[in-house]
C-alpha cells in the first residue's frame, strides 16, 4: 500500500462569515505539490473566499490550515508571500502609474548600495520576460498595456516571486487563444517544478488541458473533488446547480420573413474594410472572429463610439452615419458593452439605481412633476424578476455583487426601454454556466419578442449555439457568413483564418 502524500495545502472546516452571509460553510480543500486543481462553482459559491483566506486577504472565521503539514495563520497577505503563496486575481494588484519592471520587483528591488539598481532591474525583467515568452516592454508603465498584457505581467510578477502555491482566478478571461496556450505551457512548466497551482475557472473545456482534480462547491459548501478523467461536463454541471444537466442554449424560434431594421454598408475605420452586415427582427445575429479580428469595433464604430472614415449606417432604411450614440440609443438600439465595470455599471450605485437609469427615458417615470419614484420602484421589481436578479441583491452597491449578478443587472438595463434592436458585446464574460442560461434565455425572449438581437462573442459554442445566422471577422474583414447546418466548429474555425490565406 502506496503511502499518502502529505498535502502542500490542506484546509480543515473552513468557514467564514460577512456580516448577514455564511460565505463558507465547513470546507475542505487541499492541493498537492505539482499539481493543478480547478476551483468550479457559480458565482457566490465561495470559490473567491476561500482563496482569499489561502492568500491571507482575511482569515477564516474557523477552520484549519497547513502547508506542508504545518497550521499557519495568515494574519496578512504578506505572511502568505512568505510562506510561498503568490496570487494573479481578477483585479489585479498593478500600480498602473509605474513601469512594467517596477511591478515585477516592488517589495523586492535589487540595490546597489543605498541606491535601487534600475539598470539591473530593467535587465532581469527583460530576461524573465524573454524565458516566458512575452513580447511586453518592461519600461512601459501598466497603465498604457492592455488588459491581457497586464494580466501577464500579474503572471511574470507569480513567477518571479518562485511562489510554491500558485492562485490564478479566472487567467484566460482576457486572453487570446495564442496567449491563452502561452498561460498554459507555463502553468505546465510550473507544475513540473511541483508549484502547486489552484485554478479558478468557468469554462470547462479548459480543464482537460491543464488540471489533476476539480472541486466544486455550491453556496459556501464543498460539493465534491473528482479526478479530471471522471470530471464530464454534464457531471460538473450537475454538481455546481443542483440539479440535472441540459442543454443550456435554448432552443429560439426563427422568424420565417426577416426584415432589415439596421445595416452596415461598406463600413471601414482604422483596420476595418468594407464591412457589410444586415441586422434583421426577430433574428439572432452571432458575430464570431479572434480577438483583434474587429468584430467587437465595427459596431463600437456603427454606434458612434468609435470614428468612421468609410461606409453608411443605416437604421429602418435613414441614413445614421456618423449619429452620436445617445442618439441611437434614443432611436431604438440598445448596447451591452464587453466591461461592465468600466463602461456598463455604476459600481458604486446600488443594482436598483443602476436599473433606475435605464428608465430615465420613459414619458410614465418623467414629467413636468420630476420622476416617479414609486412608479421605478415597481418597474425595477419587474425588471429585477426578469433577470432573475433577487430581491436581496437590489439594494446592494453593484461593486459588492459577484460577476453574474452585475450582468444580470446589466442586461436588465435594457429593459427599461422598449428597443427594437439589442446589441450585446461579450454578454456571458465572467460568469458561470447557471447565469449564462438565465442571459441566454434572455436572450430567446427577445428575438421571439420580435426584437433584432446581435450576440458578439469570443465563446464560440456560444456564438454557434445561439445564431440564426453567424458572421465571422477575420484581420478587419468579414470572411464567411454562416447559416443552417453551416454553421459548425471546421467551417467557423477556418474563416477565422481565411483572410491570413488571402493575404498570404
Amino acid at each position: 500500500m502506496t503511502e499518502r502524500k502529505v498535502p502542500l495545502v490542506a484546509m480543515s472546516q473552513v468557514t467564514r462569515r460577512f456580516p448577514g452571509v455564511l460565505a463558507l460553510d465547513h470546507v475542505d480543500f487541499e492541493l498537492l505539490a505539482g499539481e493543478v486543481h480547478v476551483l468550479f462553482g457559480e458565482n457566490g459559491a465561495g470559490k473567491s473566499t476561500l482563496i482569499s483566506i489561502l492568500s491571507g486577504v482575511y482569515p477564516p472565521s474557523s477552520g484549519r490550515m497547513t502547508i506542508d503539514g504545518e497550521a499557519v495563520a495568515f494574519s496578512s497577505v504578506s505572511d502568505a508571500r512568505e510562506r510561498g503563496i503568490a496570487a494573479v486575481f481578477q483585479e489585479f494588484s498593478l500600480v498602473p502609474t509605474l513601469s512594467v519592471a517596477k511591478n515585477i520587483f516592488l517589495g523586492s528591488e535589487p540595490m546597489a548600495g543605498p541606491f535601487i539598481d534600475h539598470a539591473r532591474m530593467e535587465r532581469e525583467a527583460r530576461a524573465l520576460f524573454e524565458r516566458l515568452r512575452f513580447d511586453i516592454d518592461v519600461r512601459a508603465t501598466v497603465g498604457s498595456l492592455s488588459r491581457a498584457q497586464q494580466q501577464m505581467t500579474e503572471l511574470a510578477k507569480a513567477v518571479h516571486a518562485e511562489a510554491r502555491i500558485l492562485i490564478l482566478d479566472e487567467p484566460t478571461a482576457s486572453l487570446t487563444e495564442h496567449e491563452t496556450a502561452t498561460l498554459f505551457r507555463i502553468v505546465g512548466e510550473a507544475r513540473a517544478r511541483g508549484v502547486g497551482i489552484v485554478y479558478i475557472s468557468h469554462r470547462i473545456q479548459e480543464f482537460a488541458q491543464i488540471a489533476d482534480r476539480v472541486t466544486v462547491l455550491r453556496d459556501g459548501r464543498h460539493i465534491g473533488t473528482v479526478p479530471i478523467a471522471e470530471a464530464t461536463h454534464k457531471r460538473l454541471v450537475e454538481m455546481m446547480t443542483g440539479r440535472a444537466s441540459g442543454d443550456i442554449y435554448p432552443a429560439i424560434r426563427r422568424p420565417e420573413a426577416p426584415v432589415t431594421v439596421m445595416a452596415l454598408r461598406g463600413l471601414s475605420a482604422g483596420t476595418l474594410r468594407d464591412i457589410d452586415i444586415e441586422i434583421r427582427a426577430g433574428e439572432v445575429l452571432s458575430v464570431a472572429g479572434l480577438v483583434g479580428s474587429g468584430k467587437s469595433r465595427a459596431f463600437r464604430v456603427a454606434l458612434g463610439l468609435l470614428p468612421i472614415s468609410g461606409g453608411r449606417v443605416m437604421l429602418r432604411n435613414r441614413d445614421v452615419t456618423g449619429w452620436p450614440t445617445r442618439k441611437l440609443l434614443r432611436e431604438g438600439v440598445f448596447y451591452l458593452p464587453p466591461d461592465r465595470k468600466a463602461e456598463g455599471l455604476m459600481l458604486s450605485a446600488t443594482a436598483r439605481q443602476n436599473l433606475n437609469l435605464g428608465l430615465l427615458f420613459r414619458s410614465d417615470v418623467s414629467g413636468a412633476g420630476g420622476l416617479s419614484r414609486s412608479r421605478m420602484r415597481v418597474l425595477t421589481d419587474g425588471i429585477a424578476r426578469q433577470v432573475d436578479l433577487t430581491e436581496a441583491f437590489m439594494e446592494r452597491l453593484t461593486g459588492n455583487l459577484s460577476g453574474g449578478n452585475q450582468q444580470k443587472a446589466l442586461f436588465g438595463k435594457g429593459f427599461g426601454q422598449d428597443y427594437d434592436i439589442y446589441i450585446f458585446d461579450e454578454p456571458t464574460v465572467g460568469v458561470d454556466i447557471g447565469t449564462r442560461a438565465v442571459l441566454y434565455r434572455l436572450i430567446r425572449d427577445i428575438a421571439e419578442a420580435g426584437k433584432a438581437v446581435v450576440v458578439i462573442s469570443s465563446d464560440l459554442p456560444e456564438a454557434m449555439n445561439l445564431a440564426h445566422r453567424l458572421v465571422v471577422f477575420a484581420n478587419g474583414r468579414v470572411s464567411a457568413e454562416l447559416t443552417g447546418d453551416a454553421i459548425n466548429e471546421s467551417t467557423v474555425l477556418k474563416a477565422f483564418f481565411a483572410m491570413d490565406e488571402v493575404a498570404a
